[in-house]
């Protein structure tokens, strides 16, 4: 299996960004705007609208509030042929304002790791500008 970790600093206070992760509803608006059009909750199973119209559907697995842990899986809607996807959040503060974001992801087939590194790494990057700014 494929591990794919993204580690960002983000000039932001950790309960501000971990309010953001945990809030598995509003990804299209708090995270990632513009790169998710639309999150819709039904349970523990999260839809999200992607641009284009494609729609993922994750199991949301665990949210740790002491841990400021998010894990989930992606079980369908996948544009690249994936068999596996399981990933988690971690927020670890570091300092007043200051935290990092550990995006960790594990895949199969191992050779769909690139192209899925590459959105995950267009994905934090999206993330960071959106916590940032706020």
């Amino acid at each position: 299996m494929a591990t794919i970790a993204e580690d960002v600093v983000i000039e932001a206070d950790a309960d501000e960004v971990w309010d953001a992760v945990r809030d598995v509803g509003a990804v299209h608006k708090r995270l990632i705007p513009g790169y998710v059009l639309d999150t819709r909750i039904d349970g523990d199973v999260r839809y999200l609208t992607m641009p284009g119209g494609a729609v993922i559907r994750e199991l949301i697995v665990s949210i740790d509030d002491d841990l400021r842990r998010l894990a989930y899986s992606a079980v369908e809607g996948f544009k690249i042929p994936l068999t596996h996807h399981h990933a988690s959040f971690h927020v670890a503060p570091e300092g007043a304002d200051r935290c990092r974001l550990i995006w960790t992801t594990d895949v199969l087939p191992h050779e769909m790791a690139e192209q899925v590194r590459l959105r995950v790494t267009r994905g934090a990057q999206v993330m960071k500008e959106t916590l940032e700014a706020r």
